[in-house]
């Protein structure tokens, strides 16, 4: 599978950190990249059940493939968000299924940053983009 091109910047981003300090550092950064909701859009169809922290997820078929969006009230929430959000902009129904998130925190050194409750909560806002694809 091609990795999309914001994927790819992340990748190469987080591989340029020399420790965890400076991956901490960049994924708040990137978590303020997110576009942001609009306070319609932070609704109760759009939350992310599962999630300790609120997480409100939005997503758009272009075609066939997906965009999406999200908020978080935590920052550090929203940072993982960011960087899920570049691994599954404009994939298609079947890759959306098939992506493999605990690879994808792993490849850009996150994975340590993945408490039980956090794993979890992305994990639910994975399966909530999978729901949305199905339909």
């Amino acid at each position: 599978m091609t990795l999309p091109a914001s994927a790819r910047e992340a990748l190469d981003a987080f591989a340029a950190c020399p420790g965890w300090e400076q991956r901490a550092r960049l994924l708040m950064q990137w978590g303020e990249r997110l576009a942001p909701l609009s306070e319609d859009e932070r609704n109760e169809e759009n939350r992310v059940s599962g999630c300790e922290s609120q997480v409100w997820l939005v997503g758009e078929r272009d075609g066939a493939t997906w965009h999406f969006r999200a908020a978080s009230d935590a920052r550090l929430i929203r940072g993982l968000l960011a960087v899920l959000l570049a691994r599954v902009e404009g994939l298609d129904d079947a890759e959306l299924q098939r992506l493999d998130l605990a690879d994808w925190f792993a490849q850009l050194g996150l994975s340590r940053q993945l408490s039980p409750s956090r794993s979890n909560g992305l994990n639910a806002v994975l399966l909530r983009m999978r729901e949305l694809a199905a339909n």
